[in-house]
């Protein structure tokens, strides 16, 4: 038959296939059970759901989410989760009945979840994506995006539902963690790199997966950092801000895209038909497939109201532009009914179901929808990437505060304190979107520092303190007895996005675990954890005050998924390193950073304000936008693009050339760069362009490239960045891209208050 031959072109074969269906198999390519619930482990042995099976029959199932996630919600622990073979072994299980039971055999579309690593049972735990942004190494974001791909599509996953996209313009919403930073060019730079990494040479390889766009569009702009609240941005600012990533990696041949939440002026992004019709298909070229988020639908009807009830929610939804729902009910519900009843036309179903098709025929499903089991046992969790993720967070690490050069530490004599709630809990440091791990594979600040110290490791001693959010000081005394013997305070203190696995809490006044029925949740950020002030929860600064009373260093480490504002810490600690959620080798990367076998080399992708009354701080906010309230100026405690390392770089000689060109010309810009210090390391050079006079608005500077460099001490570098209209446009009359003549002012140094700077004049023409 014409579907299953590969030689034939692939929209020959959607074709053949598609007139093959009836109704019911076309609804059903729309729908996307929960994957979990698909089969059951008995005793070792696979089994599949009776409702699963009775899906299949009647009419098939288009795909599944999260077959193969692990965690309080799916109720998928370690203990009833399956292994690396095992999960490979259930996907194709549930690959074999599809095809072999249904009329057509039409394999199923596996979509996992994959923000930081596959969110199964054995995958690596990468850093979060704010602390990946924080490296500014897209180089090493792409190898860890392939290694992502390869352990998921080795169980059979082969679609993930990241990157998130997301523009944060206010750090209190909880799904900050999740995205890259404040700033679109670095998160498009980002966009592009996972898509490559992801999707790899060809969707239909063993590495690779279809990457999922997400949340299109204006997500990190909700209303008071409230997840999915409405969004008040107006029409320029969200195609040069918010879509801009967007725009990229569909440029880059990003296969699906998934609708935000939220709406904007107005319309809810699930059923924005300019959005998803206008722009994305129409103006982008996006021929790939587009995917609800869980749940999105419902809410027309009970949350945004634009929908009368469920039948009119999906109607809407599939009109708009919608070609999959997201593990929910509306579609399988409501679309057989709405054609019957003569509210849809079949044309708009076709064209539904002709891109999921098509996505499928491109993953090469039809012919091989299943996977080797021994690979996927080899491949994940692998030393190799491993290793990468300690490298990640390593270079995720941002050095705040080094007064008196207080770290690196020595490795020679001297009693070390290790003190807080992050330092010793495994959970604490993964973030959300984390399958529960075995205690062995996750490397806590106290294991980091231990097995750096080696057979000197019995000079570390530990104390909880406290716990994230609870208000007990029970833990107080042990940690002040603790910090008395010790030379050195390493406090690790923060966040939480650890959901309730069960595990028990820390007893405070031994620091031993146990468990009990009474679990005490720490999580305090993490999709739907907003919150409305940037302080540290609990009684953590007061254990922090009680402890620098002492008189001893102290080194502040943070654990946590969006920026922290104290300002008590960042006057009266010696160091501070900003680690955020640095995954499972984060212990390691911490205490390769505290003892200085690595360099730090992070700059904050988020300006952290000195108060939360600051908001918003974002550094590429309008000229206009005010200098200062009562109380304090508007400027951040740490800005953007902000880290010091043990080194130091000079920067020198800035100089364009040519220093006039024409509004289709181009410019070399470039610096001089030099290791002043004593150390190698890696300095981030930024670039960022100021227009002078423009006939719309503009932020007083825009990132527009950066280049990360290796420097040996002495050594110096000459570093060149090419401005051309890509980096000097902007969205203009009639909300097309312009380059204005005029005076553009080329800034370059080590982040946007520290620069070297030199006038650029574009001439007409």
């Amino acid at each position: 038959m014409t579907y299953k031959d590969s030689s034939k072109p692939i929209t020959e074969r959607v074709e053949h296939l598609l007139g093959l269906m009836n109704l019911e198999e076309k609804v059903g390519q729309l729908i996307q059970p929960f994957g979990w619930k698909t089969y059951e482990v008995n005793e070792g042995r696979i089994t599949l759901t009776d409702s699963f099976k009775e899906q299949v029959k009647n009419g098939g199932v288009g795909s599944l989410y999260g077959t193969l996630r692990a965690d309080p919600w799916t109720g998928v622990t370690l203990e009833t989760g399956l292994s690396p073979r095992e999960g490979a072994e259930a996907v194709n299980h549930i690959q074999r009945y599809a095809i072999e039971q249904s009329r057509l055999g039409i394999p199923i579309l596996i979509g996992e979840e994959c923000s930081h690593g596959h969110m199964a049972i054995g995958g690596t735990v990468f850093p979060v994506p704010l602390s990946i942004g924080s490296t500014w190494n897209v180089d090493l974001y792409r190898d860890m995006c392939r290694a992502v791909a390869l352990e998921t599509r080795s169980q059979g996953g082969a679609v993930t539902y990241s990157p998130v996209l997301d523009v944060v313009r206010d750090p209190r919403w909880g799904r900050t963690e999740e995205c890259f930073g404040e700033d679109p060019y670095l998160i498009s730079e980002y966009a592009v790199a996972s898509v490559e990494g992801l999707q790899g040479e060809s969707l239909d390889r063993p590495s690779s997966v279809a990457a999922t766009l997400k949340h299109f569009v204006g997500y990190g702009s909700s209303e008071g950092g409230r997840n999915a609240g409405p969004v008040h941005m107006g029409t320029r600012e969200l195609m040069e801000v918010d879509m801009l990533p967007f725009k990229k990696a569909v440029e880059a041949g990003a296969a699906s895209i998934m609708p935000a939440y939220n709406e904007i002026d107005g319309v809810p992004c699930t059923v924005n038909t300019e959005l998803l019709d206008g722009i994305l298909r129409k103006e982008w070229g996006f021929d790939g497939m587009v995917i609800t988020d869980c749940g999105a639908i419902d809410m027309l009807a009970s949350g945004h109201d634009t929908a009368e009830d469920g039948m009119d929610a999906a109607v809407q939804a599939i009109r708009a532009g919608i070609d999959m729902e997201m593990s929910g009910e509306m579609f399988g519900k409501h679309l057989l009914k709405a054609v019957e009843s003569n509210k849809l036309e079949v044309s708009v179903l076709d064209e539904a179901v002709r891109r999921v098709l098509t996505l499928k025929f491109k993953l090469g499903l039809f012919e091989n929808p299943y996977v080797d089991p021994q690979v996927a046992e080899e491949v994940i969790g692998s030393e190799q990437h491993v290793g990468l993720a300690r490298q990640l967070a390593a270079e995720g690490i941002v050095l705040l505060k080094n007064e008196a050069k207080a770290l690196p530490l020595s490795k020679e004599g001297g009693v070390i304190a290790v003190i807080g709630p992050n330092a010793d809990q495994g959970y604490n440091q993964l973030g959300d979107y984390t399958s529960p791990q075995p205690p062995a594979s996750v490397t806590t600040v106290l294991d980091g520092i231990r097995a750096k110290l080696g057979d000197e490791a019995k000079r570390v001693l530990y104390a909880p303190g406290c716990r994230i959010k609870d208000d007990s000081r029970e833990g107080f005394e042990l940690a002040l007895a603790c910090a008395d013997q010790a030379d050195t305070v390493v406090m690790v203190l923060g966040g939480s996005s650890a959901r309730d696995f069960g595990e028990g809490t820390i007893d405070l006044r031994t620091g031993a675990s146990k468990v009990t029925d009474d679990a005490l949740s720490d999580m305090d950020c993490g999709e739907g954890i907003d919150r409305m002030t940037l302080q540290l929860s609990g009684v953590q600064l007061e254990l922090a005050q009680e402890i620098h009373k002492l008189g001893k260093r102290m080194i502040v480490v943070y654990i946590n998924g969006r920026p922290i504002a104290e300002p008590w810490i960042d006057e009266h600690a010696d160091a501070i390193l900003e680690a955020w959620y640095p995954g499972q080798e984060g212990g390691h990367a911490v205490a390769d950073i505290l003892f200085g076998d690595v360099n730090p080399s992070g700059k904050l992708t988020m300006s952290i304000p000195k108060h939360v009354g600051q908001l918003p701080v974002y550094y590429n906010g309008k000229r206009s936008r005010g200098k200062r309230y009562l109380e304090e100026d508007s400027q951040p405690r740490y800005p953007f693009g902000y880290g010091l390392s043990y080194t130091d770089f000079s920067y020198s000689d800035i100089q364009i050339t040519p220093e006039v060109i024409g509004t289709d010309g181009t410019a070399v810009v470039s610096v001089n760069v030099t290791n002043s210090g004593d150390r190698e390391g890696s300095e981030v050079v930024q670039l960022y362009v100021s227009d002078a006079a423009s006939k719309y608005t503009r932020p007083a500077r825009e990132l527009k490239g950066f280049q990360k460099i290796f420097l040996q001490p002495g050594e110096r570098c000459k570093v060149e960045f090419t401005v051309g209209p890509e980096q000097l446009q902007y969205i203009g009359q009639d909300y097309q891209q312009v380059v204005e003549p005029g005076l553009f002012r080329m800034m370059i140094g080590r982040h946007v208050n520290d620069t070297l700077s030199a006038d650029l004049t574009v001439q007409e023409g």
